[in-house]
C-alpha cells in the first residue's frame, strides 16, 4: 500500500492490551484509528467522528445485552459495526447479527480475520465467524448475484 488511506475506525475496547494490538492491524487499514474503552465514549465518539467503521468489544458495556449496539445503531444507522468476542457461541454471534452488527470476529481469530472483515464490509458484505477465507467469500458472492 503506498498511501495511507484517509478513512477512520473507532475501535472500543476496555482491554486497553488487546485494543493496542487491534489497533495496529487497523492502522494499516485505516489513516486514523480512535480508541475509547467505554459505552459512553463509544457513542459519543461515534456521534463527533463520524466514523466509517467501529469495531467494538462485545462486552464493553458493564451490563448485559445488546442495548449499546442498538443505541449506537440508531444514532448512526450508517456506521458500519463489527463486533469483537471471545464467546464463539452461534446464539451470540446471532444475537449481534440481529442487533445491528455488520460482522463478528472471534478475538481469538483476529490476527487472520479482522482485516479480511474490514474489506468485506467495506464492500458491503455480512461475514461469518469462521476462520476459513472461502465461507466469506462465498458470503460477498452470493450479495453480488
Amino acid at each position: 500500500m503506498s498511501e495511507k488511506p484517509t478513512s477512520c475506525v473507532l475501535l472500543a475496547d476496555r482491554h486497553h492490551r488487546l485494543a493496542e494490538g487491534v489497533r495496529g492491524l487497523l492502522e494499516t487499514a485505516f489513516g486514523t484509528v480512535v480508541m475509547v474503552a467505554d459505552h459512553a465514549s463509544l457513542l459519543d465518539g461515534a456521534a463527533r467522528l463520524r466514523p466509517d467503521m467501529a469495531v467494538v468489544d462485545l462486552s464493553l458495556a458493564r451490563t448485559s445485552g445488546l442495548n449499546w449496539l442498538q443505541e449506537l445503531r440508531r444514532r448512526c444507522p450508517d456506521l458500519k459495526v463489527i463486533v469483537l468476542s471471545v464467546h464463539d457461541e452461534p446464539s451470540v454471534r446471532g444475537a449481534a447479527m440481529a442487533a445491528g452488527a455488520d460482522a463478528f470476529v472471534l478475538k481469538r481469530m483476529i490476527a487472520t480475520d479482522l482485516l479480511a472483515a474490514v474489506d468485506l464490509v467495506r464492500a458491503g458484505a455480512e461475514i461469518p465467524d469462521t476462520p476459513e477465507a472461502p465461507a466469506a467469500v462465498e458470503t460477498l458472492d452470493a450479495k453480488e448475484e
